[in-house]
């Protein structure tokens, strides 16, 4: 039976993490001060860095998974000539080089190399697991563990600012990829070392930090009574991805764990590619589940009418 203390709210929460909290110190804070009872963040920012986090409440929990599959984009400065075992100001130094005078057209060039899909060795202090172990519990014993490169997509790579000690950089990427990576890889191919001295997300998908409720703000909204106007409805939240449209029949069908085929498709919104993650809307738009298309939209209309287009992933409603 439902905690009759508890918040019955479903949606999302944007929310401008503070540095030094975890991200589940967030998620455990909303938590106390909202009685909602299931509460999740999509996408983990580390301790030190700052910006948007998504939080899950009640049936938004069941979008997370799919929100961190969204493009990210941050505002990073790099610390030039010094090299952690972390790639980050919280980690030990390890190296320590001279940073040679340096053109801003050299350091473009440099940066040019990191546009596009490249590939990513993860840290040893990540939550990655290796045996059931987390790869961050290993580089506390002092154990290294080989780790497979992963290949990322680096959307936009701007360099925002540049002095002899540090850079300032704005990268849009793919779920996945480690900035403290990107920065130490930068540093490396510099030839004097780097490490992630601050990082700021500032969007995730289509929300942005300027969106973003503050801890505090979100508390003084809690002492209020009115925190619920700050949370995204699961139709406003899914405008993050494409969305298939579907007839009354198609979403009746859907309710029994039936995927929709062309002719329960009234319409869709956006574009997509195959594998695309998109939205499942009633015909009154309400969100119903979320799923990978097997084909494009352009070759949607080709498709056999009795074949299923949608791998269903999670049914909401």
């Amino acid at each position: 039976m439902p905690d009759k203390g508890r918040s019955q709210v479903g949606g999302l929460l944007n929310i401008d993490k503070p540095s030094d909290y975890t991200s589940h110190d967030v998620v455990a804070q909303i938590r106390r001060w909202t009685r909602v009872a299931r509460v999740g963040h999509a996408g983990t920012l580390d301790p030190q860095a700052t910006g948007v986090l998504l939080i899950g409440l009640g049936t938004g929990t069941k979008l997370t998974q799919f929100l961190h599959e969204c493009p990210k984009t941050y505002r990073a400065t790099l610390q030039l000539g010094v090299r952690t075992d972390t790639c980050d100001a919280a980690g030990k130094v390890v190296e320590v080089a001279p940073v040679r005078a340096m053109s801003q057209g050299e350091v473009e060039a440099v940066l040019g190399g990191f546009r596009g899909a490249i590939e990513q060795i993860p840290p040893m202090f990540s939550a990655l697991k290796h045996q059931g172990r987390r790869l961050y519990m290993l580089a506390r014993q002092g154990i290294d563990v080989e780790r497979q490169p992963r290949r990322v997509q680096i959307f936009r790579l701007a360099l925002l600012e540049f002095s002899a000690a540090t850079l300032s950089l704005e990268v849009e990427c793919s779920s996945g990829t480690y900035i403290r990576v990107l920065a130490d890889d930068i540093g490396t191919r510099l030839g004097c070392g780097a490490h992630l001295r601050a990082l700021v997300r500032t969007a995730t998908g289509p929300f942005t930090l300027a969106q973003a409720l503050t801890l505090p703000a979100l508390e003084e909204a809690v002492r209020q009574e009115d925190w619920r106007r700050h949370v995204i409805t699961l139709s406003a939240a899914v405008t993050a991805f494409p969305a298939l449209i579907l007839t009354a029949a198609a979403a009746q069908g859907l309710a029994h764990g039936v995927a929709p085929t062309p002719r329960g498709i009234a319409h869709h919104v956006g574009t997509f590619a195959a594998a695309d993650t998109v939205a499942l809307l009633g015909p009154d738009e309400g969100v119903l589940a979320m799923g990978s298309v097997i084909c494009g939209a352009a070759e949607l209309e080709d498709m056999p009418q009795s074949v299923p287009v949608v791998r269903l992933r999670r049914v909401l409603s």
